[in-house]
């Protein structure tokens, strides 16, 4: 072997050296925020979605899980500033979170949640969003749950046929009424049978064994709310071992958006700086 071999070979023997001794990246997670947790702001008219895209960038986020409650319009005008505003400050609006109820009893009210889907769709891809948070509704009066997550499959089906020839997924929320619990809301998603649906996994949602019910979910999750607390055994809320959540999820292999949901009763103002900046060190950690 002559010298310039001999160079060639201790160079890749000291890069194969230093790959080895870098940990290797176990997922592939983003943080981000809900809207939701500035909703006090957004009713007292103190905050703005532009205002909201700014201080986003300035916590070193990634991403808004917009809610359209405080969308002052849906202009074509509106949502393309809105959409130039967060690619200017590096802040990806990729959720758009509606009041979409799936579980209806009637055809006609089915067709209404499936066009009022549709409405929000185009929104979505209108600001760039690539997912579309919806709800489960409540148990319709006189029904059985199995007849609620039927109707609640064929009102998501028909929305995710539209979705889909967009490139959007829907993400059906835990919280409350049929998806109070992981089980049913993981039987529509599985019923739907569509790979533009998933669930749009609250971990703080559940009112018990927020881990083990968020478990449950993990294999169909589209997209994470990550709140400060969490359900125990006995319904109690305590706080939540984000760590904990975030090794199941990338063991259960989530990638995506993990945003902040805040609810508790310190002032967001001050609260949602401090959580952020817990959640961008603990997604680091797992990515």
């Amino acid at each position: 072997m002559n010298r310039r071999q001999l160079l060639t070979a201790a160079a890749a023997m000291t890069a194969s050296s230093q790959l080895r001794s870098q940990p290797a990246l176990t997922g592939h997670l983003r943080p981000g925020l809900v809207a939701y947790s500035y909703r006090k702001q957004f009713e007292a008219k103190s905050m703005t979605y532009e205002g909201l895209i700014r201080h986003v960038s300035g916590l070193g986020l990634d991403g808004i899980d917009t809610t359209v409650y405080w969308f002052p319009d849906t202009s074509n005008e509106y949502l393309a500033k809105l959409r130039r505003t967060a690619y200017k400050h590096g802040v990806s609006l990729y959720s758009v979170a509606v009041r979409v109820r799936l579980s209806q009893p009637t055809p006609e009210l089915q067709s209404a949640e499936v066009e009022t889907a549709k409405k929000w769709i185009d929104v979505a891809e209108r600001i760039g969003a690539t997912h579309v948070r919806v709800f489960g509704g409540n148990i319709p009066k006189g029904a059985t749950e199995p007849q609620a997550i039927a109707w609640a499959v064929e009102v998501v089906k028909r929305a995710a046929d539209y979705a889909g020839s967009k490139g959007i997924i829907l993400g059906i929320e835990d919280d409350g009424g049929l998806t109070t619990t992981a089980e049913p809301t993981v039987a529509i998603a599985k019923q739907a049978d569509s790979p533009w649906v998933g669930i749009n996994l609250d971990t703080g949602n559940f009112p018990k064994n927020g881990y083990e019910q968020s478990a449950l979910c993990i294999p169909y999750a589209v997209n994470v709310h990550f709140k400060e607390k969490i359900a125990g055994p006995d319904g109690s809320k305590v706080n939540a071992d984000w760590d904990r959540l975030l090794a199941m999820f990338v063991k259960g292999g989530y990638r995506g958006f993990v945003s902040l949901e805040y609810e508790s009763n310190e002032n967001a103002e001050t609260a949602v700086p401090r959580l952020a900046a817990d959640l961008r060190r603990a997604v680091r950690k797992y990515s």
